[in-house]
């Protein structure tokens, strides 16, 4: 369950890792962590709204291990908001240790149009409440 907004702009979102998610090592694939990202990113949306992923950068800074029952956090920040843009850093922490850095681009988007949208003065204000800096 999300937490929402807390200390200064910071989305905090916990994660479960699936035992699938691993291999024989234990290690979590680097492709599937992009699910608990996604995961909270989904968390943050407000309901309704046409957000599309148009780029997305990873360093990945440890690995990611599996441990049944674990809870990760994944921590969002917004940091910038465009005409039609949103920028948006996530933090994926495991042992108190950052594991993966992502930034990326969000966009508002018109499904009807298949084109982007300006930001609506609403979704201003709905991410605005994450944003840093």
């Amino acid at each position: 369950m999300s937490t929402g907004p807390a200390r200064g702009g910071v989305h905090e979102h916990p994660v479960q890792l699936r035992w699938g998610d691993s291999d024989a090592f234990g290690h979590v694939n680097h492709a599937r962590v992009l699910g608990l990202l996604e995961d909270a990113r989904l968390a943050m949306a407000a309901p309704g709204a046409g957000i599309i992923l148009a780029r997305l950068e990873i360093d990945y800074l440890r690995q990611v291990h599996y441990r049944v029952s674990e809870h990760l956090t994944v921590s969002s920040t917004i940091t910038r908001l465009g005409r039609s843009s949103i920028g948006m850093r996530q933090d994926l922490t495991q042992d108190g240790e950052l594991a993966l850095r992502a930034d990326m681009v969000l966009v508002a988007f018109d499904y009807a149009a298949d084109a982007t949208s300006p930001l609506t003065e609403q979704q201003r204000a709905h991410w605005s409440q994450w944003l840093v800096g």
